[in-house]
């Protein structure tokens, strides 16, 4: 498994509470959901690297 960078993120209260729904509503933490829609954001984008470090 990749070696997880830790870094904080500030966001708007209601933005927060909104992914916790969503989280629950999929069975992640918050920290997942963002993770997950990050990575589905990048696919989606075609800027994926093959080169994982």
């Amino acid at each position: 498994m990749a070696q997880k960078k830790s870094f904080l993120l500030r966001m708007d209260r209601d933005l927060y509470e909104i992914l916790q729904r969503w989280a629950a509503d999929e069975f992640r933490s918050v920290n997942g959901q963002i993770e997950f829609l990050l990575r589905e954001a990048v696919k989606r984008s075609g800027k994926t690297d093959k080169k994982e470090k």
